[in-house]
């Protein structure tokens, strides 16, 4: 299937892969320190931004397949991985079939065991009922330091120090995303990431300290899967190290693509 991107820098390709309800502008805060430096291609997963949805079920399996074939179709088969989230969750996918080259996964899904993963329903389940029934007041609302740490506490550290803009872009990409419930579905009743010892490239697994979403513990789980994966940690951050900490997540994207093939 097609799915909607933006190509834009020069330099190693790197596929960016964003999280569940988002798009591909959830990127915007590392744009400027990464563009120069590496050709970015930002793509939106099925059902979400301007992607057409999947037929059938929705997923893990049926999305990893789908981004499978946008590499392919794109000749991106050796290029550098980053994803946040679910994204985080598909790239270490694409690693684990031996797709792409190095690959950095940002809080990546997929790790939870027993109530854990009743939170994450329950918790995304009445967020997204509450972002949908606000829709009409986002921009309002993405203004206020305190309305942006009352919607964003779940995926941010420090809402209140977001921009607004990125803040309102994210807000009504989650209420509009077709897929969402069903997503949420196949995530919390569906298997859990497998893993593997073996990747094209370098892993690196990132984790927010205060990631309220996908709780610290199960980067350790992470870790055990993809043993030879490094583990770096985001202090004062929390579910989106892309936000709370951009320089950071930057400098721990280079690092990782810029090594030699192991």
């Amino acid at each position: 299937m097609s799915l909607h991107f933006e190509r834009l820098g020069t330099g190693r390709p790197l596929l960016m892969v964003h999280g569940l309800g988002s798009n591909l502008r959830t990127w915007d805060p590392l744009l400027p320190a990464l563009r120069d430096l590496r050709e970015l291609i930002l793509v939106e997963l099925p059902g979400h931004g301007r992607s057409a949805p999947l037929a059938g079920r929705q997923t893990m399996e049926a999305h990893a397949d789908a981004l499978t074939g946008f590499v392919t179709s794109q000749g991106l088969t050796t290029a550098d991985l980053v994803g946040s989230s679910v994204g985080g969750r598909l790239v270490l996918e694409l690693a684990r079939r031996g797709i792409g080259r190095h690959c950095v996964a940002l809080d990546p899904g997929g790790f939870w065991r027993g109530w854990e993963t009743r939170w994450l329903h329950w918790t995304l389940a009445a967020s997204i009922r509450l972002v949908r029934l606000l829709r009409p007041f986002h921009p309002g609302l993405s203004r206020h330091a305190v309305t942006r740490t009352l919607l964003l506490a779940q995926l941010s550290a420090r809402p209140w120090a977001l921009q607004p803009q990125l803040v309102v872009g994210e807000l009504q990409s989650l209420a509009a995303t077709p897929v969402f419930d069903a997503m949420l579905r196949e995530l919390a009743h569906g298997p859990l990431q497998q893993g593997s010892a073996t990747t094209p490239g370098f892993v690196t697994i990132g984790w927010g300290r205060q990631d309220h979403l996908l709780l610290p513990r199960q980067a350790a789980r992470a870790q055990v899967s993809f043993p030879s994966a490094h583990l770096h940690w985001f202090e004062r951050c929390g579910h989106f190290p892309h936000w709370d900490q951009p320089a950071e997540t930057v400098r721990v994207i280079l690092e990782t693509v810029g090594k030699d093939a192991p």
